[in-house]
C-alpha cells in the first residue's frame, strides 16, 4: 500500500461502541487512519450514564505506550479519558518522546454529566498537557473549567479559545458550542487568527460520544497530512453527517453513526 497514516487514541472505553477508545478507532477506520489504542481505563458505561470505573495499572498503561512507540510510527494522536494525575505524568513523560501532531480532547464529564476525571487532574491537565498539545477540543463548560470564566455567547467562545492558546499555552483551541442555542458553531483558534466552522443543529438526543469522534477525525486526518484547518473543517462535516444519521439505540443519548460518510474520499 506504500504509506499508511497510523494514528493513536490514549483514552477510557466505552463498551456499547459510541464513546471512548471504540467509537476513536471507529473513526479511524472510517477514515482511513491505521488506528492504534492505549486504554487507561475501563469504562462500564452505555447510552444512559457510567456505572462503574476501573483505572489500570500504571505500569500497564505504560507498556502500552511503550509497544506502540518502539513499533509502529504515529502520525497523529489524541488524548481522550486520562482519570487522575499519575497516569497523566506517565502519558506526559512519553508523548514528549513523538513528534506526531498531538489532539486533546479534554474529557472530564460524560454527555450523562457523570465525571470522568478527578478535580485535582483537571489542573494538571491544564497546567501539564495543554501545553504539549497542537489542538484542543474542549466543549463550552469543559472550556469553563480550564479558562474558570463562564461562557454564554459566541464572543465569549472566542475569549476563551485565546485565552486557552495565549494564557495556557495549547497549539490551538477548537471551541465546540453544542451546548448554546441556534446553528452548531465551533470556535479556533490557532494563535494567528480566529476561524468560525458552522453547521445546522440536528435535532436530536443521539449525541453520545460526539467529543470522541469529532477529535478522533482531527486526529485521523492530521495523520494523512492536512494542514489543522483542513483537518479541523474535514472532521466537522464527518461528525456533522455522524449526528444527522444517528442511531436511536439505547435508552439514553444515543450513539453517532461513524459511518455516515462512508463511501466519501478522504481528501473531500
Amino acid at each position: 500500500m506504500g504509506h499508511v497514516p497510523c494514528a493513536l487514541t490514549i483514552a477510557g472505553t466505552d463498551p456499547t461502541g459510541g464513546a471512548g477508545i471504540q467509537a476513536d478507532l471507529k473513526t479511524f477506520q472510517e477514515l482511513k487512519s491505521y488506528g492504534m489504542s492505549v486504554i487507561t481505563s475501563v469504562v462500564a458505561q452505555n447510552t444512559t450514564g457510567v456505572q462503574d470505573v476501573h483505572h489500570l495499572p500504571l505500569s500497564m498503561i505504560e507498556q502500552q505506550l511503550n509497544s506502540v512507540w518502539k513499533d509502529i510510527p504515529v502520525h497523529a494522536f489524541k488524548t481522550g479519558m486520562i482519570a487522575n494525575i499519575d497516569m497523566m505524568k506517565i502519558v506526559k513523560r512519553k508523548i514528549t518522546q513523538v513528534a506526531a501532531p498531538y489532539v486533546m480532547d479534554p474529557v472530564m464529564v460524560t454527555t450523562s454529566g457523570d465525571p470522568l476525571i478527578a478535580m485535582d487532574a483537571r489542573l494538571y491537565l491544564r497546567d501539564q498537557l495543554l501545553p504539549l498539545t497542537t489542538i484542543v477540543t474542549p466543549n463550552i463548560p469543559e472550556a469553563e473549567a480550564i479558562t474558570e470564566h463562564s461562557i454564554q455567547t459566541e464572543d465569549e467562545m472566542q475569549a476563551a479559545a485565546i485565552t486557552i492558546v495565549k494564557h495556557f499555552g495549547a497549539g490551538a483551541a477548537l471551541v465546540k458550542g453544542g451546548h448554546l442555542d441556534g446553528d452548531a458553531v465551533d470556535i479556533l483558534f490557532d494563535g494567528k487568527q480566529i476561524k468560525r466552522y458552522v453547521a445546522n443543529r440536528i435535532d436530536t438526543n443521539n449525541t453520545h460520544g460526539t467529543g470522541c469522534t469529532l477529535s478522533a477525525a482531527i486526529t485521523a486526518y492530521l495523520s494523512h497530512g492536512f494542514t489543522l484547518h483542513e483537518a479541523v473543517q474535514k472532521a466537522k462535516r464527518y461528525v456533522t453527517a455522524a449526528i444527522e444519521q444517528s442511531f436511536a439505540i439505547g435508552h439514553g443519548s444515543g450513539p453517532t453513526n461513524h459511518w455516515a460518510t462512508r463511501g466519501m474520499e478522504v481528501n473531500q
